[in-house]
């Protein structure tokens, strides 16, 4: 376990100058603060004091007074820095002056929700399955038409851009991120890296630092990666299925497992199941946070269309789908959430993602029948009566306003402050004049 003495000691011995304070605003965006090393054991102690009025999400000017507190879990040494420039990072939860939880802080939100877990005897672990694109820089420039490769699925892809993928994961490792594998994805210049499962804090904190790594990675290699869910028409979507499942808090044990279940899934895990698809729509708002979230999201493919689950459908796009155990590992059991996009802010869309399947336990949700491929082939007219995932941005934040359990594990506070963030890049969205539109319509009306 690390504490003050651990951490100072192992920024003297690996000669850290600087340490990052790292925490985020309601959509997920890293902000950061710098600091001397020699001024961490006063951080560490009391916090750093820094003015959140300015913070998508944070507090009004009246309100402006914020205190970060370092998570000491959280250190790690940055390993692409110079050594004359060597910087180490904490996580940070925000505070408020008098030490109370800032409510508006992301981490936050999720902490409070595990901790409604807690009291029902469960933790909660997940393991996300990170795809991007790279692509080549244009002298300097961020955005690119040109990705990396011309491969596709598994694909060797040539050797720069397996050596990228190696150096990607040896970056990854280096900041104390397991990686289960790594692969090509079906696009051109998509990749997909797989984190190994953790807690859910852990794997929320290692997801904001491997988005951070694999960009700084691309940039100091002349590439900009992008998490963008569908950066062009061309190519297909960038997902982040996301794997989860319930232990007991005391022993560690897997709840989700029945050995004599059809689909291997206890009591706990159907009612767990059945929450998740209760609140679908209504999480996609957090889970596909952008406007281009849903230029993927039933469009591309493989992405899910319909709020159903399923033992084998991938290409029926079922939401939520039971993984195949092997006979003796059942301690592995999970449910697969195929509908976020690596844009979802790794706090709120696990908080949201647990309290559903929460809710689903407390009110003893019955599960719907599972949508098999070989059920779909044979009925489709079954389809017409499930119910779809949202369209749009609109759809979804609709969706998630309507949804008193979503609102409520997100807080007021930041419920309320991100619907008027989502409003906002919809307004502006809808204000914008695209290229599609003026070549049909400049010339022909």
């Amino acid at each position: 376990m690390a504490t003050k003495e651990t951490v100072l000691a192992e920024i003297e011995q690996q000669h850290v100058r600087f340490v990052v304070l790292w925490f985020t605003d309601i959509t997920g965006i890293v902000k950061s603060v710098t600091v001397p090393a020699n001024r961490i054991a006063s951080v560490i102690d009391d916090g750093l004091h820094f003015d959140g009025s300015s913070i998508e999400g944070f507090a009004r000017v009246a309100e402006s007074d914020m205190v970060l507190l370092p998570d000491l879990s959280t250190f790690v040494v940055l390993p692409w820095d110079p050594e004359e420039e060597r910087t180490a990072r904490l996580i940070c939860s925000v505070r408020t002056p008098d030490g109370d939880p800032f409510i508006g802080d992301p981490r936050n939100v999720l902490i409070r929700v595990l901790k409604e877990a807690e009291s029902m005897g469960f933790s909660f672990k997940t393991g996300m399955e990170l795809e991007f694109f790279l692509f080549r820089t244009d002298h300097g420039a961020t955005r690119s038409s040109h990705p990396y490769d011309d491969a596709s699925y598994f694909d060797m892809s040539n050797d720069f851009a397996q050596s990228m993928r190696r150096r990607m994961i040896s970056i990854l490792n280096a900041t104390g991120i397991r990686v289960d594998s790594a692969h090509h994805e079906i696009g051109a210049g998509q990749y997909e890296i797989d984190l190994d499962y953790n807690d859910s804090l852990v794997c929320a904190d290692q997801l904001l630092t491997a988005r951070v790594a694999l960009k700084t990675v691309a940039q100091r290699n002349n590439l900009h990666c992008t998490f963008m869910p569908r950066p062009s028409a061309n190519l297909p979507g960038s997902g982040m299925h996301t794997h989860q499942s319930l232990h007991d808090f005391s022993t560690g044990a897997n709840v989700f497992s029945d050995v004599n279940h059809e689909y291997g899934l206890s009591e706990t895990a159907r009612w767990f199941l059945a929450g998740q698809l209760q609140h679908a729509r209504a999480m996609c708002a957090i889970l596909a946070p952008l406007v281009n979230s849903y230029k993927r999201l039933s469009v591309s493919f493989e992405a899910p269309i319909y709020v159903t689950w399923a033992h084998v459908n991938r290409a029926g796009a079922a939401l939520i789908r039971v993984p195949h155990i092997t006979p003796g590992k059942e301690e592995h059991t999970r449910l697969e959430l195929r509908c976020p996009d690596p844009t979802a802010n790794p706090y709120l869309a696990t908080a949201v993602m647990l309290a559903a399947g929460l809710d689903g336990i407390r009110q003893k949700l019955p599960l719907p029948d599972a949508m098999e491929e070989t059920v779909l082939r044979r009925e489709r007219s079954r389809m017409r009566q499930v119910e779809m995932l949202p369209k749009s941005l609109d759809e979804a934040v609709d969706a998630l306003s309507q949804d008193d359990v979503m609102m409520h594990a997100l807080g007021p506070y930041v419920a309320d402050r991100y619907v008027a963030a989502k409003m906002q890049e919809l307004e502006e969205y809808h204000q914008q004049i695209t290229e599609w539109e003026l070549a049909r319509y400049f010339s022909r009306y």
